[in-house]
């Protein structure tokens, strides 16, 4: 593995990612090439940078006591892009050589067609280091992770007769960066990514229930090998199953609807965090657009993007675009203040880039993209917020959901919930469904826990068929008067 590169005497991201790129075995792109190539391609344009990736990844499933699948891969490649006014060229291979890299400095050149512009400022450097540089496989070897899947597997079928069906499932990525925009300007990451996801069926009386518990962020795998870890992941799961093999189906009608912490900041994220990405303003298509100063949800409510919380599974120590990642403050005390930026719709609309903007591969360009983006906290109680409420739904995990990023419109599926009746917590629900439209729904906050939390690192965001790691969260929310569909 290339991370044995950081075994010996520990390196700088720029001196590992040179070792990778430009002198390792069999490589055909030297750094003066790709220097003076990529001066060539930002000639007389706005902006643009050469991106250079190499990445390694491992996954391996087991389902009822037999591993499945194992893999592991490596990939590397550019991304060349060059930006004019409003238009990108944008051209990438997976071949490392000076030839691929002269070919698309050429193919970039399209978007001049005459015309000259002023070459952007690079971004500020920056020492921070938000995770490890090592390789999240380099502490464990196959064995060990694959015999923690199988111990996964026994413990669960040893705390309940009921389970009928495990699966779990490890994987683990070390992605090295290096982005370029000539000899005075280079910025390079190394980055981790791990996760641990654990399933259980249980079955009682010829009726049939899942749960699910996962984990992980930027750092290494080992973490998520101890026995305290991955016990608490199978305990959870095998609740979550309990509660849904308890459920009665979900009545629907407009009601009270009361928010767990962590995780149902998905819906924080789906239908309003998306519409406060720099793109979508620009361009006038989101509901957000033109609403900078107003008013667009409830007093008390303040959302932010976080690149900068350690080991987050949404942050970055830089963006794609090799600008430091940040705390922006989207909307505070209810008034929209601003939108998360790339370096392009920076430019177009005046303002400063935030560090989102971000891309899956080098074979994707970069867009403005959400990190950590969650809801601070009120001072109101969980218990406080049910017994206020008379009759209404208490949402405590989501499952899927889908928005509308223009309308706003949302509907997501609840995958823990409960019904609220006279200000206590009665019985688990199943089908319940959330409806409605984020810039309505942040208006019906009425009340702010005090119980700020981030998901346990499984989020992945997709926009324009790109998909990212993120992270979202938020305390206990009270909404008022939203619509739920059930299954009653």
């Amino acid at each position: 593995m290339n991370s044995s590169l950081l075994d010996a005497t520990p390196l700088s991201a720029l001196a590992v990612t040179d070792k990778l790129f430009f002198e390792g075995a069999g490589s055909r792109l030297s750094r003066e090439d790709a220097e003076r190539l990529t001066a060539k391609g930002l000639r007389g344009v706005d902006d643009g940078e050469l991106f250079l990736e190499y990445r390694e990844s491992e996954a391996i499933s087991l389902d009822d006591g037999v591993i499945r699948a194992a893999s592991f891969d490596t990939s590397s490649g550019f991304g060349m892009r060059s930006v004019l006014g409003t238009e990108t060229g944008f051209a990438h291979s997976d071949e490392l050589s000076e030839s691929a890299l002269s070919r698309a400095v050429d193919a970039v050149s399209v978007v001049r067609q005459g015309r000259d512009g002023t070459l952007a400022l690079p971004p500020n450097a920056t020492n921070r280091k938000l995770y490890s540089e090592a390789s999240p496989l380099s502490d464990t070897d196959f064995a060990q992770r694959a015999a923690v899947l199988s111990e996964i597997d026994a413990y669960a079928r040893g705390l309940d007769k009921r389970i009928v069906q495990v699966s779990a499932s490890l994987s683990a990525e070390w992605q090295a960066i290096q982005i370029m925009r000539g000899a005075d300007a280079r910025a390079a990451d190394l980055r981790p990514l791990v996760r641990l996801n654990v399933s259980v069926v249980v079955e009682r009386d010829g009726r049939r229930e899942s749960g699910s518990r996962g984990l992980g962020g930027r750092y290494n795998l080992s973490r998520l090998l101890t026995p305290e870890t991955w016990k608490s992941a199978v305990d959870e799961a095998l609740r979550r199953a309990l509660v849904n093999l308890d459920a009665a189906p979900a009545p629907a009608g407009e009601m009270d609807v009361v928010l767990g912490p962590g995780w149902p900041g998905i819906l924080l994220h789906e239908a309003v965090g998306h519409g406060l990405e720099g793109d979508f303003n620009r361009k006038g298509t989101s509901c957000f657009a033109d609403m900078v100063g107003k008013r667009v949800a409830s007093p008390g409510v303040t959302v932010i993007d976080d690149g900068t919380l350690a080991e987050a599974r949404g942050s970055l120590s830089i963006d794609d675009e090799g600008t430091p990642t940040g705390r922006t403050v989207m909307i505070e005390d209810g008034i929209l203040r601003g939108f998360i930026q790339d370096r392009l719709n920076a430019r177009l609309t005046g303002v400063a880039p935030t560090g989102n903007g971000r891309r899956e591969s080098y074979a994707h360009a970069p867009l403005p993209r959400m990190t950590n983006t969650l809801m601070l906290a009120g001072d109101a109680t969980t218990e406080e917020m049910i017994r206020f409420t008379k009759r209404g739904l208490y949402a405590v995990d989501f499952g899927g959901g889908q928005v509308d990023i223009t309308s706003g419109k949302f509907v997501f599926a609840t995958s823990e919930a409960y019904l609220i009746e006279d200000g206590k917590v009665t019985r688990p629900v199943k089908g319940a469904t959330l409806i409605g439209n984020g810039a309505d729904a942040m208006n019906k906050i009425s009340m702010i826990g005090s119980d700020v939390s981030l998901d346990p690192g499984i989020g992945t965001c997709g926009k324009a068929g790109q998909g990212v790691p993120v992270g979202v969260g938020q305390p206990t929310l009270k909404l008022s008067g939203l619509t739920v569909g059930g299954t009653a």
